[in-house]
C-alpha cells in the first residue's frame, strides 16, 4: 500500500512540475515569445525535472497506473487554468472528457 501511495505521490509531483512547465509555454505563445526565448527555455528546463519525479513514480506503481494518474490530474488542471487565467471556455465535450478521466482513475487503482 505504501509503494502505492509512493507512486501516486510522485506522479503527482510529476504532473504538478509539468503543468508549471505548460503554463510558462502558454505565456510564451499567447505573447509571442520566439521559440529561442526565455520564457520557452524555462518551459523545457521545468520539463527535464519532471523526469526525475516520473522516474520515482515508475520505481512504486504500474506504468499505466502512474499514466493514468498524471493524465488525470494534468487534464483536471490544465482545464482550470485555462479557465480561470486564460479565459477558456469548457463545453460539453471536455466535461464528459473530465468525467472519464476521472472513471478511469478509479478503474486504474490497483491496491496491492
Amino acid at each position: 500500500m505504501t509503494q502505492v501511495l509512493f507512486g501516486f505521490f510522485f506522479a503527482f509531483i510529476t504532473a504538478a512540475v509539468v503543468i508549471a512547465g505548460d503554463f510558462v509555454l502558454k505565456l510564451a505563445a499567447d505573447n509571442g515569445k520566439p521559440l529561442w526565448s526565455g520564457y520557452v527555455f524555462a518551459g523545457v528546463a521545468i520539463y527535464g525535472v519532471s523526469a526525475i519525479f516520473w522516474f520515482y513514480a515508475m520505481r512504486h506503481v504500474t506504468l499505466a497506473q502512474a499514466g493514468v494518474a498524471y493524465s488525470m490530474l494534468t487534464l483536471l488542471a490544465l482545464c482550470v487554468i485555462g479557465v480561470v487565467w486564460f479565459d477558456e471556455q469548457i463545453f460539453l465535450r471536455e466535461y464528459l472528457g473530465i468525467a472519464c478521466a476521472l472513471a478511469a482513475m478509479v478503474l486504474m487503482m490497483r491496491i496491492a
